[in-house]
């Protein structure tokens, strides 16, 4: 090796780690964040498989697209309390259980779509896996814990989660729609299950960054805290821009194509998460807002100008990448304003929001599928970018009045 060489590869062994790199240097945290992965990637599994099931066996995207959405909103509600049961009583005691009862709910729906059970039951069924705990939340939680004095490695590590959602929401898709094709129906639900009980399994496993749990008196419920209402319409807003684009997206492919389709937006977003991750200086909510409500006309104008699949995918890729540092902004609010020994009762609040979103732009975008078109069915997505927009801007603008 020549002498330039060998100070090259001296200077760039005495170059400080990267961010990501240091994240990751506290024990433990390699641990739980691979159960974590596992115990997520499901997320990205469930809702496809549900639609692809249902709407294949019964031959309506508006049943599928309902079916889905009131599996969310009674998530919305009964996850909350979930997250109090966690934070009060740590996160090994409850999300074990509460994973266990929600696999047993998705195999009553295999079951029930198996035997073309009558259309309430798939409703029941799915109802019942709303004990499935909020594993990014508890990661979130444990970060916040580890990295309490230290904003830019927080910063960081909501960044990472972030991507880690989009990866799960990018491979999931893609691995339901590839299983429920290539072998039955009711493939990606049951693969989803094992994946969801075998991730919680080790992640409560890693018990020296779990935090610890919290007396039930120890601060007040993060709903109270001043802003928090506010941002959490803002997230119910962008959840239904999620859960739209996937129903309306399905329905416009229509074939083993929509999950790669779907993923290409998740991958958009990953990308923008990890680089957003490097990047100290962050970007204010209504502007990762805007920049989201701008490119989602990017779908709709090629849906309803080319009608080519092709240039759907790639105008989901270029407009996920707003998806993240929204996601990252928004989720850094919430842990600010949440009291301290609340953290995964207030990160659950904030993705409930969000399942209460996705509930109603599933079923928005399947209502407008049916009567309008798939092509159409974009507007829905856009309109609530839109509305998400509206949301923060009047927000930031009511705590500028409170301070005058």
């Amino acid at each position: 090796m020549t002498g330039p060489a060998r100070e090259g590869l001296r200077a760039r062994r005495r170059r400080p780690p990267g961010p990501y790199r240091r994240l990751f240097a506290v024990p433990g945290t390699r641990a739980f964040t691979a159960g974590n992965l596992l115990a997520r990637l499901p997320m990205g599994m469930f809702g496809v498989s549900a639609v692809v099931m249902v709407a294949g066996t019964y031959g309506s995207y508006a049943l599928a697209g309902a079916v889905t959405a009131a599996g969310l909103a009674v998530t919305a509600l009964v996850a909350p309390w979930t997250a109090r049961l966690v934070d009060r009583y740590g996160q090994a005691r409850i999300a074990v259980p509460a994973a266990a009862l929600a696999v047993l709910g998705q195999l009553a729906l295999v079951v029930c779509v198996w035997r073309e059970a009558p259309a309430w039951t798939l409703f029941a069924a799915y109802a019942a896996t709303a004990t499935c705990p909020n594993t990014g939340g508890m990661a979130r939680a444990r970060w916040a814990r580890l990295y309490r004095d230290d904003p830019g490695a927080l910063h960081t590590a909501n960044s990472f989660e972030q991507a880690a959602d989009e990866l799960c929401f990018m491979l999931g898709p893609v691995l339901a729609a590839v299983l429920c094709s290539a072998l039955f129906p009711q493939a990606g639900t049951l693969t989803g299950a094992f994946l969801l009980l075998t991730g919680v399994l080790l992640f409560t496993a890693q018990r020296s960054t779990e935090p610890p749990p919290a007396p039930r008196a120890a601060s007040g419920s993060p709903l109270r805290a001043p802003g928090m209402r506010p941002l959490l319409t803002v997230f119910l807003a962008t959840g239904a821009v999620f859960g739209s684009v996937e129903v309306v997206t399905l329905a416009f492919v229509d074939g083993p194509a929509a999950g790669a389709v779907l993923g290409l937006m998740a991958a958009g977003s990953c990308a923008a998460g990890l680089v957003h991750g490097r990047v100290r200086r962050s970007v204010g909510l209504v502007a990762c807002l805007a920049a989201m409500t701008a490119l989602m006309t990017l779908p709709l104008l090629a849906a309803a100008g080319t009608g080519s699949v092709p240039a759907v995918a790639v105008s989901l890729l270029v407009a996920g990448a707003a998806t993240a540092p929204t996601m990252v902004t928004g989720m850094t609010r919430v842990q600010r304003l949440t009291p301290e020994g609340r953290t995964n009762e207030g990160m659950t609040l904030a993705v409930t929001a969000l399942l209460g979103g996705i509930a109603a732009g599933s079923a928005g975008g399947g209502w407008t599928v049916e009567h309008l078109g798939p092509a159409a069915g974009y507007a829905v997505p856009l309109c609530a970018a839109a509305l998400a927009l509206a949301a923060a801007a009047a927000g930031r603008s009511t705590a500028r009045a409170a301070t005058a």
